[in-house]
């Protein structure tokens, strides 16, 4: 596969304000007007094109902010939706229905795995978890009613790399849609081009970067962006969870220095990896050799954005881990808060915040230590001065090797 620039597509979009501006203009409007009646209902049957009928529906600030996801993930088109967890949900929904089958990996996001364990008991529809990097398993799982395989295209907080190129094949012989969430790695893997059918993100994150405000992203083809936001049955159009144009505007000028910061972010965390590894941490980087999926990532990724900028470093006890936390908040390391992909690090203990939603025995099958702590490795300048604040710290609490 020839390699493939995301951050040049987003470049290459000509996009410009109502008069010319540079940036385009934020649409302060709810509803639009139409100059002849007819031109309303072709719009609600969705036939108009660049015609607006109401911002839960589409507006241009939102269109705007989907057509450069859309041109960075190399799909037909996108939606935006107000949080990353509507885009996983309306996505769902949308492929699925009353005793239907999801397969799905039981490393995920905390709230993801606590929506298809918890939630989908409401409408019936099966989930089978499994180790996403056991294809066998992956394959044994599926049913007659499977609809979707969903996975991460590295997982949370595991960081374990899906297989996505084979995981597309099984779902395509099996005739069901493979769904990945890229949140960890926008501009570094590229999940439709190595076969996903959906891909989805909080574009919270690293999208965004500055924890600024709360926003999610669908990325497929225009039937199914087109079947979401159907004004009579699409799943995204009736829930509602419009993302406000004030807020895509601001995401889209943001989303110019993704190709930027991913790099950095990816610097950081591939040097502090190393340096902690090498001093007896038990640190967990996709870009270590020891990694085991390092050789996939490496032929997984667009090679120009590096391995990302997620780790984890297991402190063995929560007791351990908080004490540490706090203790690298103190020091200027970063800040002990959840989320990820913003300018500084960001560090919080997995088993008791982002992934509390899932049961300590299945944390404990998975291999999710009580101490895994998750970095989220912020653009730091001099990325030494953290390392060092970090050696000192687990020096002091006896965690070097001697």
């Amino acid at each position: 596969m020839a390699t493939f620039d995301p951050a040049s597509r987003i470049q290459k979009l000509r996009q410009f304000g109502e008069f010319g501006g540079v940036n385009p203009s934020i649409t302060d409007s709810s509803t639009y007007s139409f100059m002849h009646g007819e031109d309303m209902f072709e719009t609600f049957l969705g036939h108009q094109e660049g015609c607006f009928l109401y911002s839960r529906h589409w507006n241009p600030s939102n269109k705007y902010l989907a057509d450069a996801l859309a041109a960075m993930e190399d799909t037909e088109s996108a939606w935006v939706t107000s949080s990353g967890m509507a885009a996983i949900t309306c996505a769902l929904l949308q492929l699925c229905n009353t005793g239907d089958h999801i397969v799905t990996s039981v490393t995920t996001y905390g709230g993801t795995f606590a929506f298809l364990k918890n939630y989908l008991k409401k409408f019936q529809i099966e989930v089978t978890f499994v180790n996403i990097s056991n294809l066998q398993s992956v394959e044994d799982a599926i049913q007659p009613n499977t609809k979707v395989i969903y996975t991460e295209s590295v997982t949370n907080p595991l960081l374990q790399v899906s297989n996505i190129p084979k995981l597309a094949t099984i779902a395509k012989r099996n005739k069901v849609k493979l769904m990945v969430d890229n949140t960890f790695t926008p501009m570094i893997i590229s999940p439709a081009r190595l076969g996903a059918d959906i891909v989805v993100y909080s574009m919270t994150k690293f999208i965004n970067g500055k924890n600024d405000c709360v926003a999610g992203a669908i990325c497929g083809t225009q039937q199914f962006i087109d079947d979401l936001s159907n004004v009579n049955d699409g799943t995204a159009m009736l829930l509602g969870p419009v993302l406000d144009p004030l807020r895509s505007s601001s995401i889209l000028k943001n989303l110019h220095t993704l190709h930027i910061r991913m790099k950095q972010h990816s610097r950081n965390a591939f040097w502090l990896a190393h340096q902690l590894d090498k001093i007896g941490v038990k640190v967990n980087y996709p870009g270590l050799p020891s990694h085991p999926q390092h050789m996939l990532h490496k032929n997984l990724m667009n090679p120009d954005f590096g391995y990302g900028g997620m780790l984890s470093i297991d402190f063995e006890t929560v007791e351990k881990a908080n004490t540490i936390m706090q203790k690298m908040q103190e020091a200027d390391v970063g800040y002990l808060a959840v989320s990820l992909g913003y300018f500084k690090t960001l560090f919080s203990c997995s088993g008791t915040s982002t992934s509390s939603e899932v049961p300590e025995d299945v944390q404990q099958e998975m291999g999710l230590s009580h101490g895994l702590v998750r970095f989220s490795v912020g653009l730091d300048n001099d990325i030494s001065d953290t390392f060092q604040a970090i050696q000192q710290i687990c020096e002091a609490e006896g965690l070097l090797k001697k």
